[in-house]
Parts: C-alpha cells; sequence; structure tokens
C-alpha cells in the first residue's frame, strides 16, 4: 500500500483568473447590493421620522368636531 502524506491526498487546483465578464458581474452586484441598501436604510428612515409625526400631531377628528361643535349654533347664556 502507498504512504499517504497530505500533498498526495489533497490536490491542490489552481484557480482560473478573473475573466473581465467575470469581474463586471462582480462589480454591478456590489454596485445593486449598496444600492439596495442604502434604499432600505431610507425606507426605514422616513418610515420612522412618519410614524414619530403621526404619534405627535393630533388627530384631526377632534380638531373636527370641535369646529362643528362651535359651528352649530349653539351659544351659553
Amino acid at each position: 500500500m502507498a504512504k499517504l502524506t497530505k500533498k498526495s491526498v489533497f490536490k491542490s487546483y489552481d484557480t482560473k483568473p478573473e475573466t473581465p465578464m467575470d469581474k463586471t458581474t462582480r462589480v454591478v452586484r456590489k454596485m445593486v447590493d449598496d444600492d439596495a441598501e442604502e434604499r432600505q436604510a431610507k425606507i426605514t428612515r422616513l418610515r420612522n421620522a412618519r410614524l414619530e409625526r403621526e404619534a405627535n400631531t393630533p388627530s384631526e377628528t377632534t380638531a373636527k368636531e370641535r369646529k362643528a361643535r362651535q359651528s352649530s349654533g349653539v351659544t351659553k347664556r
């Protein structure tokens, strides 16, 4: 039986050099991923701002109810 060593058991394969098309694909995918991350961050920021604004703004129904009561012609004597 042959003596097994690291060199005889694990063959090293040479990696192919990156082709221009592979390089373009890699760069474009990185750009698309970066844009998606920026878009997601912007959406999250805007959503949080909207929710905060809605929480701090009084509801429109109470303002409309007050106007309706005042303009209904009921006066106190």
